[in-house]
């Protein structure tokens, strides 16, 4: 196994790392999994809960970038978060050539808020015609041929309804941290960072959940899916064993569903 680190912005926390599994010579990696880890997108947790999973990864075969962004309390928060979010998914397209990753699939594997971001992130190709063009330009990012777009999402416990996570005020007020304000303060802004908005998107998303989590309310995925299957989209949700945590822990049956899933969305 291999591991590159690289920066796609200035900041301290616009990095990632990418994961790749040995390869014959002149072989290429099929596909690239995007690690994008939680926290409610506060500034304490960062990139290294992704990295168990970016390993298991690249053990099992699978290229993986372990994405870090700037989060709410270091800089990130409305818009920045969702801004590099997007360029460091993109940032792949610069190493595509250099580590001979077939950009094809490219899937998003989230846990947490980093669910959140994953199933955001799916739906990017369809931000500009969401109707909300004064919160739209405030959000840089490409729009051209060079962006890079994800073709799949295993959402591990996300946050995949954001306006139900307000009101039910997770994690002492973490969306309203994220967003700078409440809902009422700033409709818009939540409606255009909602994944729900989005729906339906062009790529399946597999909404895992913990039968045990009591820091995500699985009511997080089932919401998500109900809608994605009104709007006659592939979504799925699937219950594992298990609580928050064990969705990321590679010993645990729970994460091991996840890793099989993403493997299904690279074939």
């Amino acid at each position: 196994m291999k591991r590159h680190k690289y920066q796609y912005g200035e900041d301290a926390s616009q990095w990632g790392e990418l994961f790749l599994p040995d390869q014959p010579d002149g072989g290429e990696h099929r596909g690239v999994v995007v690690v994008i880890h939680g926290g409610y997108w506060r500034s304490q947790y960062g990139a290294e809960l992704g990295e168990p999973l970016a390993k298991d990864l690249a053990a099992h075969g699978m290229a993986a970038w372990n994405l870090e962004y700037r989060r709410a309390g270091n800089g990130g928060g409305w818009p920045n978060t969702f801004a590099d979010v997007l360029a460091g998914i993109d940032k792949l397209g610069d190493l595509a050539a250099e580590h001979a990753l077939n950009l094809g699939p490219v899937v998003a594997l989230g846990h947490s808020a980093g669910g959140h971001l994953a199933a955001w992130a799916a739906g990017r190709g369809k931000l500009a015609q969401l109707g909300m063009p004064d919160v739209d330009r405030q959000l840089l990012r490409k729009s051209d041929g060079s962006a890079v777009h994800l073709t799949g999402v295993v959402s591990q416990s996300g946050l995949l309804d954001l306006a139900g996570a307000e009101k039910l005020n997770l994690s002492n007020g973490a969306v309203s941290n994220l967003l700078g304000g409440s809902s009422s303060k700033y409709p818009l802004r939540y409606k255009y960072a909602d994944p729900m908005t989005a729906l339906p998107l062009p790529v399946p998303v597999y909404a895992v959940h913990g039968s045990d989590d009591t820091t995500v309310p699985v009511g997080q995925s089932r919401s998500y899916v109900n809608a994605a299957a009104a709007a006659r989209m592939s979504a799925k949700l699937v219950m594992v064993p298990g609580d928050h945590y064990a969705l990321i822990d590679p010993k645990m049956r729970a994460y091991r569903t996840c890793r099989e899933l993403v493997r299904s969305l690279l074939d």
